[in-house]
């Protein structure tokens, strides 16, 4: 640690801090805008200036304090601490100079600026701007870029601090932008005039400090103080990223994330952010009944008396199956309900998926998502984070670049970063005693999952073998535990922490896809083929393919539209808070059912949300333990070599189960935001094919 004094104020900071991250430890207020605290220095905007005392004298001009560490300051003088100002005379008027110099070209847009009333340019500009403009030369213009479908560019307001052009590169991985030119002629653009293909590039948005990169989807709706702001959950993968749903009446009109570190840190993939419109197109709002092979509107009591109907005969013929965005509290209901029918028929795995029901590290992103910051081996199997995860796989990139060593498993693709391939199946890998040597020898290593590996006809058997080089390689050890799942689907974990699977005699989803049942109740399963005999009631939100399979359609509530628990791939128990009402005559998923389970004379023993969620917690403890990954923390009962069944390995390649990004469940593809990345992504793949 280092004693310096900061405007009069000592202070105690490690000597690797920027000299801003050391004014800001003290308190004092840099104003910044090419800086950002998860992108490389670039110094180039200037604004951070401040005055250095050595000895008591200051230096002959103010310095960037971005640009230079603690350590990088000479030695104390005259038994003097070294002193950082930031609020003299000479740093404001340093500052006034270069904002005067920021604004010469910046045009007088902010009436019609989406970046107004949050724009970093406006709030410096009122504390170091002048009254006046000096500038009367002719003011440069730029055209404008085209970069896809989510990002809109006004390149005349840039300032070229070039934080777009770090995230794109450094955090995403796809270097696609760029500057040309240089002073007064340079230029941010994209290298051949082409959409950004990152999953992950609509967060430039929120790192531009100016209006050059604004929403596209958004432009021009509204204001940022006409909207409402709730705190969420983001379901659109496993991860659980916090995000912000900000609404105005009963319309989400954007998603933005919130900073949380363990999780997401301050990023969100295109999709949690662009699938927002889909909330408001092709939605189920109120009930419908099949009759005469085609559906009619009715009322919710036709509805329930119909549904009940449907499930009031042989409970082991009929079913339930929780599909990828059932929330915690619908499922429960659920649970409670079929096994209060005497029914033993439920899974929590449309994807037929070959995990759960042991220990419950066996499922789990066990290292945490934090974890990988320490990682330093990384073995993937049979997953494509990069479409399954996005912000995920920019964590497993920053680890590759702090010197982690990367491997994977499975078909070849693009990870954003290089990696080690040593196979597309496990019976393609040749050395596994190299492989369980390498992950042995490692600090914190890492194999990672994915779904690709478990919905297979031999997924048992992968699992299995993956269990013994993850005992072989010494993956669970004291105070880490480096065998881990990713999952896809958000409803997965918290369905299994429930055991929203099959009881004694069962059957699961696969074999109740299958048919055979006379009823089948399915909460938002859209993403695999429905069985074509018996009766299908579907509880979602979307006129998705399971409504158009259904008999019995119960219009339910939207991710946005309903407080409701989340867990996610590491086990973490998050809330999502209800932004905006359901649509029409839709209820929330818990208490159509709570009302179903009335009508069929099986009440459910709650009437509330909060009598509910208590139920969840006495019955199944990990709900309580809010807003925590287990991690490492215990490991009892935890053998690897007891996941799966031995049997044989096919060669099969190891393919990820999604195969378009940006239509992975029913609310992506209701959005038309989504449909043209889709549509685009599908152009130049197939383009870079020819």
């Amino acid at each position: 640690m280092t004693k310096i004094l900061v405007d009069g104020v000592e202070v105690d900071v490690p000597p690797e801090l920027t000299l801003l991250q050391a004014c800001e430890a003290a308190g004092a207020e840099i104003p910044r805008f090419c800086y950002h605290e998860r992108l490389s220095i670039a110094g180039n905007c200037r604004m951070c200036l401040i005055e250095v005392k050595v000895g008591g004298k200051s230096g002959p001009k103010p310095i960037a304090s971005c640009a230079q560490q603690v350590r990088d300051l000479p030695p104390p003088r005259d038994n003097m601490l070294n002193e950082l100002v930031t609020k003299s005379d000479t740093v404001k008027k340093a500052r006034n100079g270069v904002m005067e110099f920021l604004l010469i070209n910046h045009p007088l847009d902010c009436p019609i600026c989406d970046q107004g009333g949050e724009c970093d340019l406006q709030d410096q500009s009122v504390a170091y701007g002048r009254g006046g403009s000096r500038f009367d030369e002719n003011k440069r213009a730029v055209e404008e870029k085209f970069m896809g479908p989510l990002v809109k560019t006004c390149m005349t307001r840039c300032i070229q601090c070039t934080r777009c052009i770090r995230f794109v590169t450094e955090v995403a991985g796809v270097p696609e932008l760029g500057a040309t030119g240089r002073g007064e002629d340079m230029e941010v653009t994209t290298y051949l005039e082409a959409a950004l293909t990152s999953e992950l590039s609509a967060n430039v948005i929120d790192l531009c400090p100016v209006g050059a990169l604004t929403s596209k989807p958004y432009a021009f709706n509204a204001r940022p103080w006409e909207l409402s702001k709730t705190q969420s959950v983001d379901v659109m993968d496993a991860l659980g990223s916090n995000i912000r749903v900000d609404a105005r009446g009963d319309a989400v009109l954007r998603v933005l994330p919130r900073v949380n570190d363990e999780i997401n840190e301050e990023w969100i993939s295109d999709k949690t952010r662009y699938a927002e419109d889909g909330l408001s197109r092709q939605r189920l709002d109120r009930p419908y009944i099949r009759e005469n092979g085609a559906l009619r509107a009715a009322t919710w009591a036709e509805a329930l008396e119909a549904a009940a109907k449907a499930l009031s005969g042989d409970a082991k013929r009929i079913g339930a199956i929780a599909g990828d965005l059932a929330c915690a509290e619908s499922m429960k209901a659920t649970l409670d309900l079929f096994r209060a029918l005497g029914s033993p028929n439920t899974d929590c795995r449309p994807d037929g998926a070959m995990i759960g029901g042991g220990a419950r590290q066996g499922y789990l992103f066990n290292s945490t998502i934090a974890g990988l910051d320490e990682a330093d081996a990384i073995l993937l199997i049979g997953t494509n984070p990069r479409l399954e995860a996005p912000v995920l796989n920019a964590r497993i990139r920053k680890a590759w670049l702090r010197g982690a060593d990367v491997a994977y498993i499975g078909e070849e693709v693009d990870l954003s970063y290089p990696y080690a391939h040593l196979g597309t199946s496990l019976a393609d890998v040749k050395d596994r005693g190299a492989i369980t040597e390498k992950l042995k020898a490692a600090q914190r290593p890492m194999v990672i999952v994915g779904q690709g590996a478990l919905t297979r006809s031999d997924s048992a058997a992968v699992l299995h073998s993956i269990g013994a080089l993850a005992a072989a390689a010494s993956l669970v050890r004291e105070g880490w535990n480096g065998f881990n799942v990713l999952h896809t689907a958000a409803a997965r974990v918290a369905g299994l922490d429930m055991g929203f699977l099959p009881g004694a005699g069962g059957k699961g989803a696969r074999d109740m896809l299958q048919g055979g049942l006379d009823t089948l109740l399915l909460l938002g399963v859209d993403e695999v083929e429905l069985p074509k005999a018996g009766t299908v009631i579907y509880l979602g939100t979307h006129g998705d393919a399971g409504a158009h399979r259904a008999d019995i359609i119960l219009p339910g509530a939207a991710y946005t539209e309903k407080d409701a628990t989340w867990v996610n791939t590491e086990g973490r128990v998050q809330f999502g808070r209800r932004a905006t009402f359901p649509k029409g005559d839709a209820k929330e998923d818990w208490t159509i059912l709570r009302a179903l389970s009335g009508v069929m004379g099986k009440t459910l023993p709650y009437d509330s949300l909060a009598e509910l969620r208590a139920k969840m917690v006495a019955d199944h403890p990990t709900f309580g333990q809010v807003d925590y990954a287990p991690g490492a923390a215990d490991l009892t009962g935890f053998d690897p070599t007891a996941l799966g069944a031995a049997g044989e390995l096919s060669g099969a390649p190891f393919r990820s189960p999604i195969a378009d990004f940006y239509l992975t469940n029913p609310i992506a593809r209701a959005s038309k935001t989504m449909a043209e990345c889709s549509r685009l992504k599908s152009g130049a793949m197939k383009v870079a094919a020819e």
